[in-house]
């Protein structure tokens, strides 16, 4: 009896000094509210801009509470690591490293989704952006009936720089044909530089697109009411250092963003971009066959299954490129995709032929028939080589 009574003494003492240290503990404790206002910085190659920018953060957001998000697509550079050596010295940045995952629009929603301040705000990390503008763009938000600011290179005041003929020239373009999908009224929807509401965000997120470089388009389209907005001039600058990510394929993804806006809820637009290809395709097959055949050193069959090989490895290729960008192949994993690519398809091919044979002999209509088994086949590729060529993989 003794001892228990020992024990229990014991063990009141013991929970009585760890509830001691516990008050001592919390009320040393200082509470820090979140920020007001989270930056997403997207990056892929920008280490040598990293401090930079985030100097030019401190001097134009003075008296804010801010935070920057860089979120990296495991950039070769070291770009991550970069971020979070400044990040051991500047509590206010931090970094999200992304591993076989890309996209800027997709980076952008994971970077506002990690965050939790009531504004957010989009800039690149290649300081092409006017920074100054912040706390114009924010006074806005918090000040007006907005759901969104944009930074515009096409109002009174702003400029696009240095921008060569032609570049001016496609930005216009797609600023008039982005209209079939957001108000007329805005100015510049290709812009990447915006500041907006978490509640415009948290009501936009389950349906954006993610496609591609221009989350603004995607946000203003996918929204279920009618964004609220502003444009604040501001004049592109030219980049600080490293490269420009802009090349033939912003403009694929651009397309297939607009048409995912227009018909998604009908035909998904990976499945659209596969068959866009599957038709190039076919053309490529075509001419290979044809080139064969007109220079008669091979007979039908041989050349057929040549032209055939190679309109695989062209569809295989460049839907690596476009359709599957955000799951794209290389090295070792390269070969193996063709392998499965190549497999799937011949059984999509037989699965081809059979069913136009069948519908052939039920009705004799050849169109009809061939069109079905093409839709059938068509199908059957893209599901199989979604299924194990580009298989998704985990984070």
């Amino acid at each position: 009896m003794q001892a228990l009574s020992f024990l229990r003494e014991t063990r009141q003492v013991s929970q009585g000094k760890a509830l001691q240290a516990q008050s001592v503990i919390s009320s040393r404790i200082t509470v820090q509210p979140a920020p007001l206002l989270s930056v997403i910085v997207p990056t892929f190659k920008e280490r040598d801009n990293v401090a930079e920018l985030v100097r030019r953060l401190h001097l134009a957001l003075v008296g804010v509470a801010w935070e920057v998000i860089f979120v990296d697509d495991d950039s070769p550079d070291g770009t991550a690591d970069a971020v979070r050596a400044l990040a051991l010295t500047d509590a206010r940045v931090r970094c999200v490293q992304r591993i076989g995952r890309r996209g800027l629009s997709s980076a952008c929603v994971e970077g506002m989704l990690a965050s939790s301040a009531p504004y957010l705000c989009v800039m690149d990390g290649d300081l092409q952006h006017d920074e100054t503008i912040l706390p114009d763009m924010l006074g806005r938000l918090t000040g007006q009936d907005l759901d969104i600011v944009v930074g515009s290179r096409y109002v009174a005041g702003g400029a696009i720089g240095d921008w060569t003929a032609r570049r001016a020239w496609i930005s216009r373009l797609a600023t008039r044909i982005s209209h079939l999908v957001v108000p007329p009224a805005l100015h510049d929807p290709m812009s990447g530089f915006f500041m907006l509401t978490r509640p415009a965000f948290t009501a936009s997120v389950r349906s954006l697109s993610s496609t591609g470089f221009k989350i603004l388009v995607d946000l203003f389209a996918s929204s279920p009411t009618p964004l609220r907005f502003a444009e604040v001039p501001y004049t592109f600058r030219n980049r600080n250092a490293g490269e420009s990510k802009l090349d033939n394929r912003v403009a694929w993804d651009y397309g297939m963003l607009l048409a995912d806006k227009l018909v998604g809820h009908l035909i998904p637009v990976r499945f659209l971009s596969f068959a866009l290809i599957g038709g190039v395709g076919v053309g490529v097959h075509f001419l290979c066959l044809s080139l064969l055949m007109a220079l008669g050193r091979t007979d039908f069959a041989t050349a057929h299954t040549m032209a055939t090989g190679l309109a695989m490895l062209f569809n295989f290729t460049l839907n690596n490129l476009l359709t599957y960008r955000d799951r794209r192949l290389s090295g070792l994993g390269w070969f193996v995709g063709l392998f499965w690519f190549v497999l799937a398809c011949s059984i999509g091919a037989l699965a081809n032929v059979g069913i136009a044979i069948y519908l052939f002999k039920l009705d004799g209509g050849w169109p009809l028939a061939a069109l079905a088994g093409i839709a059938v086949g068509s199908v059957w590729n893209y599901v199989a080589t979604s299924a194990l060529t580009w298989k998704k993989r985990s984070a």
